[in-house]
């Protein structure tokens, strides 16, 4: 059951990016073990609703996150982009059997279409139970609760089709979260370069008709948020035409903020039409600073921002990977959404498998770089660092040097850094958490070392070496806590995989 989207076509700081309908290839699956005026009411939600993270996900955290209630009175909000052919689970089949499994994470999968770039996928979702009834309900009601415990707001829903599966599964993640949620916020996300032949009229009628749903994200005024991606694709007269067409045949007024793949200074003239701007923004760590400035220029003109989050983008079908500088990136971009005082955040993006951006938990990073951001949010949504209160280890690495190619015969197109990324590097990152300062012992592969590291956040890169990477904690003679990598870098290899790979101390492995 291959789901296609149609061909869209997205730009990272003006590079352009093809990510083609459903599909994938696999590894061993043996190894995975408030109001505001920038906000939305939530009348509707119940008192109680969220009110606390559940236990085990707050002791898997080094702090204490606070409360949903607590994090949903700020008027900052925090949404990841959901990318919908991708959901949890295709067919509902076992993990070991799956489409995932026989089509996305192998070169031979889908006929061998992939196999020119060792198939499409590297990652894939954590795997999901097998559901009775309405599965894939289930399956998007499972997605929305793993996103509101890490102190998410909502999502922002990429709509690539104005009909057929993709337009059926985005129907469903809105009902998703009003069941499950009614302060989770699925904002509308039309996607210009795939909606190519949409007109103004026919938008707003797929707008309208996901409108009635209550969990599409509105201001306190009514007005229906609407962020279109790659919004330069139409000029400016095109959206007020399109808003014209909403207000005046279905009663609905707009709150445009448009996403750019790049806000330069030519865009500024969509403005006068809109409530905010964003960007797509850039993967790599040290073209972050762009992102400050024009949030900045945003707020001259007296708009809201959304600022991009990422994490990393490896494309095998495209040849392309940004080097992220293993939790680099991460990190600098949640800075610079801080620094900037943006009103709004954008992870870009919650599950795109094909592009290697994923923020929700994975087959190969489990929950670290949801865990991380749930960190960053805290202070972005309340102003104040949380306190560290229990040691943790998060340790990121490839699983093959950077230099190291496939046979032709296995992989015929070779995955290259993008032009313009960071210097592509070999190395593991410890990622420390700690109460108080400990001495961090490490191993890389056969080789051992140790460090002083100071309390709260600390990272230290080591040399990546072939086998399994390792770090304790030790404090005062007595181990804190440890991590080990799940899987171990390889040399040679029979096809590329420049995604980090992560794991945190703070979540038993499985």
């Amino acid at each position: 059951m291959a789901d296609r989207s149609s061909g869209r076509t997205h730009r990272a700081s003006g590079r352009r990016r093809l990510v083609p309908g459903v599909t994938l290839g696999v590894l061993l699956l043996g190894a995975w073990a408030g109001i505001g005026t920038a906000g939305a009411l939530r009348a509707d939600a119940p008192a109680d609703a969220g009110s606390a993270p559940p236990k085990a996900y707050s002791t898997a955290l080094p702090f204490d996150l606070p409360p949903t209630a607590e994090l949903r009175r700020s008027a900052k909000l925090v949404f990841a982009h959901y990318f919908t052919p991708y959901p949890l689970s295709l067919d509902n089949e076992p993990a070991d059997r799956d489409y995932y499994t026989r089509n996305y994470l192998t070169p031979d999968g889908e006929k061998g279409k992939h196999r020119a770039y060792g198939g499409l996928l590297r990652d894939r979702p954590l795997p999901a139970a097998p559901e009775s009834g309405n599965w894939e309900l289930a399956h998007l009601r499972q997605e929305i609760r793993t996103a509101r415990d890490a102190g998410l707001d909502g999502f922002t829903l990429d709509l690539l089709s104005e009909s057929g599966r993709n337009r059926d599964r985005a129907e469903l993640l809105l009902r998703a979260a009003h069941e499950e949620d009614p302060g989770f916020w699925i904002q509308l996300m039309p996607d210009m370069t795939a909606l190519t032949a949409a007109t103004p009229a026919s938008l707003a009628d797929t707008l309208a008709e996901l409108a009635r749903h209550p969990s599409a994200h509105r201001l306190p005024d009514g007005r229906l948020v609407v962020s279109p991606f790659k919004a330069e694709e139409k000029d400016p007269d095109w959206w007020r035409a399109m808003m014209r067409e909403l207000e005046s045949r279905h009663g609905i007024r707009t709150a445009l903020v448009p996403l750019f793949l790049d806000f330069t200074p030519d865009r500024e003239s969509y403005a006068a039409i809109s409530h905010g701007l964003s960007e797509w923004g850039a993967r790599t760590p040290d073209r972050q600073a762009g992102a400050v400035a024009d949030a900045r220029r945003a707020h001259r003109l007296g708009k809201i921002w959304m600022h991009p989050v990422s994490v990393q983008d490896a494309r095998p079908n495209q040849g392309l990977f940004d080097e992220a500088g293993n939790t680099e990136t991460l990190r600098a971009s949640w800075e610079a959404a801080i620094e900037s005082d943006a009103d709004w955040v954008q992870l870009t993006t919650w599950n795109d498998y094909s592009e290697g951006s994923h923020v929700a938990p994975s087959l190969h990073n489990g929950h670290v770089y949801l865990d991380l951001s749930s960190y960053y949010l805290t202070r972005f949504k309340t102003g104040a660092w949380p306190k560290i209160l229990r040691d943790t280890l998060y340790l990121t690495a490839r699983v093959q040097f950077v230099d190291d190619v496939p046979p032709a015969t296995r992989q015929p197109q070779v995955i290259r850094p993008r032009p313009g990324t960071a210097t592509p590097r070999d190395a593991v990152e410890i990622l420390s958490f700690l109460t108080a300062p400990a001495d961090v012992r490490t191993r890389t592969g056969s080789a051992g070392d140790s460090h002083r590291a100071p309390s709260g956040v600390h990272a230290r890169l080591l040399p990546l070496r072939t086998g399994h990477s390792s770090a304790t904690v030790v404090r005062g003679g007595t181990t804190t806590t440890t991590v080990t990598s799940r899987y171990p870098a390889r040399r040679p290899v029979d096809r590329q995989d420049l995604q980090y790979y992560a794991v945190t101390s703070g979540r038993a492995q499985r």
